[in-house]
């Protein structure tokens, strides 16, 4: 699984698509675990732009839990954002909303994490 980045000020977004399953984990950790590294370096914000993500199993819930705890150790943020219907669900139902910090749209996520990478996001999308 590839993770498309974007580069906005101090906060990286990494957006995946697909499922994130048994047989999508290992390559969603493998992609996730540089950009973990590069954060927590430089104690950044990443932002998982989950849009294009229709599933998540417990693999995929066990690499996003590494993650966070990873992400906390070198306070940097972690921040998970435009969560599918079926995926929102499943992270409610298993609590991870009460781990990750998860917001509606990639912009508000910007916005928690860091009020220079908003404004890079924003000026960056197309206008009305």
């Amino acid at each position: 699984m590839l993770l498309a980045t974007r580069q906005f000020a101090d906060a990286t977004v990494a957006a995946a698509a697909g499922r994130i399953d048994h047989l999508s984990a290992a390559a969603f950790e493998a992609a996730l675990t540089p950009l973990l590294q590069q954060t927590g370096a430089r104690q950044g914000a990443l932002v998982l732009d989950f849009s294009g993500v229709d599933y998540i199993s417990s693999v995929g819930l066990r690499v996003l839990m590494i993650a966070a705890k990873q992400m906390r150790e070198a306070q940097a943020t972690l921040a998970l954002a435009a969560l599918q219907d079926v995926v929102g669900e499943i992270i409610k139902i298993s609590r991870f909303d009460r781990v990750l910090a998860v917001s509606p749209t990639v912009d508000d996520a910007l916005g928690r994490c860091s009020a220079a990478a908003q404004a890079s996001y924003q000026s960056r999308r197309p206008g009305p």
